[in-house]
Parts: C-alpha cells; structure tokens; sequence
C-alpha cells in the first residue's frame, strides 16, 4: 500500500516538476510547482517525517507559492517582450538525460536495506528552530520581504510614469 502510494506521488512530483517547465503560462507554472510541492509533502508522511510535511505545506505550498503569484501580479508581464524559446534547450534536456542515467544506477547500486521509521521530537525541533535556526529562519523572512516590497515598488514606480 505504502509503495502505490509512494509511486502516486512521485508521479504527481515530477509532473508538476515538467508542468513547471514546459508551460507557458507564468500562472500555470506556480500551480504546478504547487502540485509539486504539495506531493513532495505527501512523500513525507509516507516517510513518516510529518514536522516536515507540515514545514513543507505551509512555507512552500503556502508562503512562497502566494508570494510568487503577487510577483506575478505586480509585474507587468505585457510590457515585455514575448520570450521565445531558448535555443539551448537541447542541450539541457541531454544533460538533463545524463543526470538521470547517473542517478538511476547510483540508487540501484547503493540500496539502502533495513531501514525504520523514527519519530523526531517536537520539542527537539522546536527547541532547535528557535535557539540554533532562528537566526536563519528571519534572514530568510526578510529577504521575502524585501523581494515583495521590491516588486511594489517597481510596480508603482511603472505607475507613475505613465
């Protein structure tokens, strides 16, 4: 049960993964990198890692995806000019191959066997979010901060002049 489950999400993980990639849609692409990170969240409770599932729902799927979406929002994506497309994407998607053929091997050789669930205390990680990472965590918070007040800006400034 355990592994359809896991092969369920992985699928929807590199799906939103390519969605991201191949759309044109700068709003299809936050959806689907929302879809991505939401699956990554179900591989962790499969994992039985529900702190990080939990991190991962509402940072990624929730902070950084709004975050990105009032990006999107404040940025006048019309006044640019049409992106066409890159030229060197036969070379990234061949290098792209390459990684993967690597990878793959890499996990058959080297099986991980015998492994348990472990349940990490959330007194430990709270503990540790605010004594050791607490710094960290509010550098991270400002510069999401000052990327969305950036985008204001430039939004007004755009504005104004017209």
């Amino acid at each position: 049960m355990a592994w359809a489950v896991f092969i369920v999400l992985a699928i929807l993980t590199i799906g939103g993964g390519v969605g991201v990639v191949v759309t044109r849609n700068v709003v299809h692409a936050a959806l689907a990198l929302l879809v991505s990170l939401i699956a990554v969240a179900g591989l962790y409770l499969v994992l039985f890692a529900e702190f990080l599932a939990l991190v991962q729902v509402l940072i990624y799927g929730g902070a950084i995806i709004i975050v990105l979406l009032f990006a999107i929002m404040l940025t006048r994506n019309s006044e640019y000019p049409r992106i066409t497309d890159n030229k060197q994407w036969p070379l990234a998607a061949l290098a792209a191959l390459a990684f993967l053929g690597i990878l793959i091997p890499s996990f058959l050789i080297n099986r991980v066997d015998g492994t348990s669930a472990q349940n990490a205390s959330f007194t430990g990680i709270g503990e540790s979010l605010f004594t050791t990472w607490a710094v960290p965590f509010e550098i991270a918070s400002l510069v999401l901060l000052v990327a969305l007040i950036g985008a204001i800006i430039i939004a007004r400034s755009d504005e104004e002049e017209n």
